[in-house]
């Protein structure tokens, strides 16, 4: 697993947030009223984004940063890598919300990018950055540790 290259501007940053944001608005949270999106740059220079997918069979809804990791796997295939990753959640009447990715999600962006920056919004509004392996530090892995 090797590290992204360079780190995104801050304005491409901004640009994530805005696609996350686009994306959480696509989400089908019929259940929860709670839509999310998420954005991820890869080492190709690319965008895919993706957003959550409710079911009424809880167990079976899809969280966005999944929706986002998987079209990306599709078009980039082997070489995928993740570079940052940005998740943008808004309540249905309350605006924006505080969401990090949840276990699941961490452990799929160190699947693909140990290094990969995360942003999200914390509880106070503030943008936070963690890298995967912050978010996750004790990931499960097959490899050997180093």
């Amino acid at each position: 697993m090797s590290s992204p290259p360079n780190k995104p501007s801050s304005a491409a940053i901004d640009k994530l947030f805005d696609q996350a944001k686009a994306a959480s608005r696509n989400a089908y949270a019929r259940y929860s009223k709670f839509h999310v999106g998420a954005a991820v740059l890869t080492e190709a220079g690319e965008t895919y984004t993706g957003c959550n997918v409710e079911n009424v069979s809880y167990p079976l809804g899809t969280c966005a940063e999944a929706d986002a990791i998987a079209a990306a796997r599709v078009r980039e295939g082997t070489t995928f890598k993740i570079v940052a990753l940005v998740v943008y959640a808004e309540k249905e009447g309350h605006g924006h919300q505080p969401c990090a990715p949840c276990g699941g999600c961490r452990q799929r962006i160190f699947e693909f990018s140990p290094q990969a920056d995360v942003w999200f919004y914390d509880r106070d509004m503030k943008r936070l950055r963690a890298t995967a392996t912050e978010l996750l530090p004790h990931a499960f892995s097959f490899e050997p540790p180093k």
